[in-house]
């Protein structure tokens, strides 16, 4: 069963009534989730203990997100009001909720105002309440005021612009967290990082606040580092990061580096989506001679009990549940096998996360090398959109989803489509094999891949197949909707990509989601824009850099659903760690086409010398969109590969 909180306010993810369509990201649980929340919460619930019989005033739907955090069992409570005309007689926390109007006949003790900002609530109803009431209220949670980005709207959601990055150290493995302060770019004057670094246990190790650079400069959390300041033992665990007194945007993104000393260890992922979703998908099932590991990070300050994390096969209603409690905060290593021993590549996995953890990452080991990969949200309020087989008339390929194929004389390229939406009971696909100039080499009909099987595409035996190579040695795929042979589709269409190094066999994933590109019509909200309304016709994108000797990939891809800009007009912008420009490449992207380039071959070695520790690239054109990949390489024995983000 579902944990009782809203991620997303949306009537469909269940718990409170809230009117209206889904309108994105919900910041009440954050709020009340915070880990100094949690430090205040035990306070407040003793003193409504002690206060019975407690009277519950809940405007906004928020005590049932604080009963499933905290729990109310033991204490007294006497009734339930609401506001909103339409909540009148639906069950709350097993009571009939009554109107606010009727507070004045209570003669419960103490009335517990269950939302932040209380103040204005109790002037409303201050005619209401009866004499030596006493009165609690969320407000007791509160962070405190220099935290705040707005200290007029408690829930702002730039309040709480709040994510969890997986972080271990050992004796030869380490984690790297990388960011740039893209805020102060929005107008934060003294924007930080609060962080809150917990064991495997969810116990904390320790929590302190991070200043910022200026405004575009990089910021770098290390492990070894922060073992080294708190004098820690090795760890595996969250970190929660907070940033505090920010601007323009309330997501907290970031590069995620995971390094061995022996290079037998690479991968790198991205920030973890902080929302806890119901399902996740895009786990591939374990091949011949891998161990597959589902880092599940318990985000929130309640414990997840026995029974409520589950696994399946993609298609399968057999569902396996994970006979273990995880701590409050704690991380749990999932050993996929031991509850699906029979699933092999390509098969792929369908997490039951009951809202319980944010993305989890997966580990793949093999033959003593190692590499973290993402699942991604599965949507639970999507059905099949009528109108996406008409938009070839007015879009053209109208949703792609892109994937590299990376140098083919040392890498191996497979994609594999994988279903992403409940709603999704087959995916009706042809696949484009397209050269780093735009042209398309080679085309194929998948037909309509039901939800339970899976596709692997081999890009070696496809290129011998079809009797064709990649001029340039690269290129891209682009998966796309066809509809010759009918089918119905939801515009949530994703895919992973899975590389290997042919010298080592060291081996990466990534996967994503499809978009509308480089359009200027509009449909729904396609194509997307990071900072403003569709369409998205731009790029700036953050390229984090490897630290030497390794050195740093990057694979862009300039899609069009309709014929575009002939070229691109990019700049490859390199910024030290305080966000000034050092030095800059101009690229041309063929149309539909793409670029592959590295670091060190791109710019000098003065270049990168006065850029120093801590640079990075900014991927910037204003002429178009692209879609990036970015991966770190040491030497020729072990790389790692995952997309890029943008702010």
């Amino acid at each position: 069963m579902s944990l009782r909180i809203e991620t997303f306010t949306n009537p469909k993810f269940g718990g409170v009534f809230r009117p209206g369509n889904n309108t994105g990201g919900s910041t009440l649980f954050k709020a009340l989730g915070h880990p100094l929340a949690a430090q205040a919460a035990p306070d407040l619930r003793r003193r409504l203990r002690a206060g019975g019989p407690v009277a519950i005033y809940d405007p906004e739907g928020a005590v049932e997100s604080f009963d499933a955090l905290y729990g109310l069992a033991g204490i007294d409570i006497a009734d339930i009001y609401g506001q909103r005309l339409e909540s009148v007689e639906r069950t709350v926390l097993g009571c009939r909720a009554k109107l606010v109007s009727e507070l004045a006949a209570s003669k419960a003790k103490t009335l517990f105002v269950a939302a932040f900002d209380a103040p204005r609530h109790l002037q409303q109803i201050a005619p209401l309440r009866p004499a030596g009431m006493q009165v609690l209220t969320l407000d007791a949670l509160r962070l405190p005021e220099a935290m705040l980005s707005n200290r007029r709207k408690y829930l702002d959601p730039l309040n709480f612009a709040t994510n969890f990055a997986l972080l271990r150290d050992s004796a030869d493995l380490h984690t790297r967290v990388v960011s740039v302060n893209y805020w102060g770019g929005y107008g934060a004057a003294d924007p930080a990082l609060w962080l809150c670094l917990f064991d495997g246990a969810g116990r904390i190790l320790a929590h302190w606040t991070e200043a910022l650079p200026a405004a575009n400069g990089s910021v770098t959390i290390d492990s070894r580092e922060i073992r080294r300041r708190f004098d820690l033992k090795e760890f595996a665990g969250s970190l929660f990061i907070h940033a505090i007194r920010v601007a323009g945007h309330d997501v907290v993104k970031y590069a995620l580096d995971t390094v061995s000393d022996d290079g037998r260890s690479l991968s790198c992922t991205h920030d973890a989506n902080a929302w806890p979703a119901d399902l996740y998908a895009g786990v591939p099932a374990p091949d011949d001679g891998e161990k597959i590991v589902l880092w599940v990070q318990n985000s929130h300050p309640v414990a997840i009990p026995p029974g409520a994390v589950g696994l399946n096969l993609m298609g399968s209603q057999d569902i396996v549940w994970l006979d273990a409690e995880i701590a409050p905060f704690g991380t749990y290593p999932l050993d996929v096998a031991k509850l699906l021993p029979a699933a092999r590549w390509p098969q792929q996995i369908e997490v039951q996360a009951g809202r319980h953890f944010v993305r989890p990452r997966y580990e793949i080991a093999r033959g003593g090398r190692r590499h973290i990969a993402h699942a991604n949200v599965e949507r639970i309020d999507l059905e099949p959109d009528p109108f996406i087989p008409e938009l070839a008339r007015s879009m053209g390929k109208g949703y792609i989803m892109p994937l590299p194929v990376l140098p083919t004389d040392a890498f191996a390229s497979t994609i594999l489509p994988t279903p992403m939406s409940t709603a999704q009971r087959e995916l009706p696909l042809r696949i484009l094999l397209v050269a780093a100039d735009g042209r398309t080499l080679a085309e194929r009909f998948l037909g309509r891949i039901a939800r339970r099987a899976s596709l692997a595409l081999d890009i070696d035996a496809w290129l011998q197949e079809a009797a064709v190579t990649l001029p340039q040695g690269y290129g891209h795929v682009e998966l796309l909707y066809d509809f010759r042979d009918g089918g119905e589709a939801d515009g949530w269409l994703h895919a992973i990509g899975r590389y290997r190094l042919r010298r080592s066999g060291h081996a990466a994933d990534t996967s994503f989601g499809a978009h509308i590109y480089n359009t200027p019509i509009v449909y729904r909200d396609e194509p997307q824009s990071y900072t403003g309304a569709p369409p998205g016709l731009s790029t700036r994108l953050f390229l984090r850099l490897a630290e030497p000797p390794a050195d740093t990939i990057c694979h862009l891809i300039y899609p069009a659903s309709l014929p575009w800009a002939a070229t691109s007009s990019t700049e490859l912008n390199l910024f030290d760690a305080a966000g000034r420009q050092q030095a800059s490449r101009q690229v041309a992207i063929a149309c539909g086409g793409s670029y592959h380039w590295r670091y060190q071959a791109t710019f000098s070695a003065a270049e990168r010398q006065a850029a120093g520790p801590g640079a990075y690239v900014q991927v910037r054109d204003t002429t178009c969109r692209l879609f990036g990949f970015h991966g770190l390489a040491q030497h020729d024995d072990a790389f790692c590969l995952d997309h890029m983000f943008g702010f």
